[in-house]
């Protein structure tokens, strides 16, 4: 009589976490948004798009790839590049602005990767970094957002406010003449960090893959740990 009870109980007990799990599941796929999914796709295309074709570094073929999938004639590109690039960023920013405001951040649980990086891209080349790193930070602390990712942007908004940056992930053009005319009147540095002697240690704890060496590096930058007093005495753009 007892062991007929106890199979009893224990099979509703099994019964009961199932439907729990079950249940979670369906939460689960009633959260993934495809639609939002294929709009922040598109909206990563073009941010990501637009900087390879500026960058220049690309082949021929390259180049008319991305000028017929970004809708851009080869004639309006060498005209208005700079136009055409900074109208590309602000109707980005438009649109996450929206995302954000109706959906919160949108992260990995509501549109997988790599969109959920794609409102982080798209607000690290704006000037409202200060108004939304506390929605990417707590995306972070959640597992939406890689935490790499929210190092980079709190680097950024450190050397927006002229502060040492942590992390090393951030590099800068500095003006030794002003106005330039030749190209040695400037140079590009990892910008001031706060503690470069442990900058390393932060990095891997983070998950950052390379050192701040090995980063700069890879930028072309000859790595040096400047203090902000040195940049601010080698800056004539001031």
């Amino acid at each position: 009589m007892y062991l007929r009870q106890y199979i009893k109980t224990n099979t509703v007990k099994k019964l009961v976490l199932l439907i729990i799990v079950i249940f979670s599941s369906c939460l689960e796929k009633d959260k993934f948004n495809p639609e939002l999914k294929s709009e922040l796709s598109s909206i990563l295309i073009r941010d990501q798009g637009f900087r390879e074709l500026f960058n220049g570094n690309i082949t021929e073929k390259r180049k008319s790839e991305l000028l017929k999938l970004l809708e851009i004639s080869e004639a309006d590109f060498l005209e208005n590049e700079r136009d055409i690039f900074r109208k590309n960023d602000s109707l980005n920013l438009i649109k996450i602005e929206k995302i954000i405001n109706k959906y919160g951040y949108p992260g990995k649980s509501l549109v997988g990767e790599p969109e959920n990086e794609t409102a982080w891209f798209v607000i690290q080349h704006s000037g409202k970094i200060a108004d939304y790193f506390p929605v990417i930070e707590k995306a972070g602390q959640k597992g939406e957002l890689d935490l790499v990712k929210v190092a980079m942007m709190k680097d950024r908004l450190l050397m927006n406010l002229e502060e040492e940056q942590l992390y090393g992930s951030q590099g800068k053009r500095i003006f030794l003449v002003w106005p330039p005319i030749k190209q040695t009147d400037s140079k590009v540095i990892i910008w001031p960090i706060k503690n470069p002697a442990t900058v390393n240690t932060l990095r891997q704890q983070i998950g950052f893959k390379n050192t701040v060496e090995e980063y700069a590096q890879s930028l072309g930058i000859d790595y040096k740990p400047y203090t902000l007093s040195e940049v601010n005495q080698m800056n004539s753009a001031k």
